[in-house]
């Protein structure tokens, strides 16, 4: 009780100092809805009571609530509520149920929370107040898809007295490996099974079928960040078919127009915007519009995975793998070790190493899924409840 009271009284000091920094932010359109709902509850009402509520930080973890959702609603357990952190996360939610909310600041978790029949949280959103009070309020508590990454592990370790505390409040940790496993319970994680990473029990499927205009070979430049749109056309040659580059933020999609045009100013190299021109008849091509990336990794030859040319950490390797696309990866995979072990034949190369590797793209072996999780064990544990 005292360390929830200081812990408490610790969060409200916080959020009084970083008031001004958070109404700055809020003005920036990526923003705009996200932070006045999580840090001034604006259009952010509690959920109603006895439901099943998912808990997922951002687009790809919600994404892969589907099949868990799909299977409860099959067997009319509900109703479904998801909270999460980001704006694309929220997007995604909405596409999953109608009860889709931000979760707000752990300031505010007492008085947002509210009695449900479970809280199933996805991975590493291990938010203290989040837990306790589902525990306050009689709400059965599971953690699914938990990995502890290799990177990450130390600084766990390191806090393992606070973690210990947050574990006291989850019933049932669903691990995507044994490592994780170990790793989980040395933090005191409880009641811990391994039952593989589940965001491979439901295969990708397009939303649009997108034409071939012709045999040329399509290289996709996925998520890409700063940086990584450069070192990807410095590159590039005309010889090798199509790029296609899709940003992984929208709010860049400008940005990155004027670097292409800059680059093929006064080359013989074509260029169009997707929205503009609909179809994927020029040597470059960007994709400014969301949603759309999976369908392109259907028709792609090979998958630049971008978020690793930069320190982001990676982003995930499944989708193009799944269409045994030739893949490849920067170095920094931090955040993204566990899918890539589920991945057969792909290329982590250094930034240096760029030039050459698209000078042999053709060449690459394709990529495959080796590994596969399950959600059975997940509807088990939520219906028991």
């Amino acid at each position: 009780m005292i360390f929830s009271i200081v812990y408490y009284l610790i969060s409200v000091f916080l959020y009084i100092i970083a008031i001004p920094y958070l109404i700055y932010k809020s003005t920036k359109s990526k923003y705009k809805e996200a932070i006045p709902a999580r840090f001034f509850l604006k259009n952010n009402p509690k959920f109603d009571t006895n439901g099943i509520w998912f808990h997922s930080c951002s687009m790809g973890e919600t994404k892969s609530l589907k099949p868990i959702i799909d299977e409860l609603e099959n067997n009319n357990i509900g109703p479904i509520n998801i909270s999460t952190n980001t704006n694309t996360g929220f997007e995604a939610a909405k596409q999953l149920t109608s009860n889709a909310r931000y979760l707000p600041f752990e300031l505010f978790l007492p008085f947002w929370i509210n009695k449900q029949k479970v809280l199933v949280v996805m991975e590493a959103e291990l938010w203290y107040m989040m837990f306790l009070y589902a525990k306050i309020n009689h709400t059965k508590t599971i953690l699914i898809n938990a990995r502890i990454s290799d990177k990450s592990y130390n600084s766990y370790k390191k806090y393992q007295w606070f973690y210990s505390k947050i574990f006291k409040n989850i019933d049932k940790v669903f691990a995507q490996t044994d490592i994780d496993k170990k790793r989980l319970i040395e933090l005191g994680a409880m009641n811990v099974e391994t039952i593989g990473n589940i965001k491979l029990s439901h295969l990708p499927k397009i939303t649009k079928s997108i034409q071939k205009l012709d045999d040329k070979f399509i290289t996709t430049l996925a998520s890409s960040h700063k940086n990584e749109e450069q070192l990807i056309l410095n590159g590039y040659y005309k010889e090798m078919g199509r790029l296609i580059i899709v940003p992984r933020h929208p709010e860049r999609f400008d940005l990155v127009d004027s670097l292409i045009k800059e680059y093929v100013k006064d080359k013989d190299i074509s260029y169009s915007r997707y929205t503009q021109n609909d179809s994927l008849n020029t040597d470059i091509i960007l994709i400014d519009t969301m949603g759309e990336l999976i369908n392109i990794f259907a028709i792609s030859d090979a998958v630049i995975l971008g978020g690793a040319f930069e320190k982001i950490g990676g982003h995930n390797p499944i989708e193009p793998a799944y269409f045994n696309c030739a893949l490849i990866s920067g170095e920094h995979i931090f955040n993204q070790k566990a899918l890539f072990e589920c991945v057969k034949n792909y290329r982590i190369i250094k930034n240096e190493e760029i030039l050459d590797i698209m000078q042999n793209i053709k060449d690459i072996p394709k990529a495959s899924l080796i590994k596969a999780g399950t959600i059975d064990p997940i509807i088990k544990e939520i219906k028991r409840k």
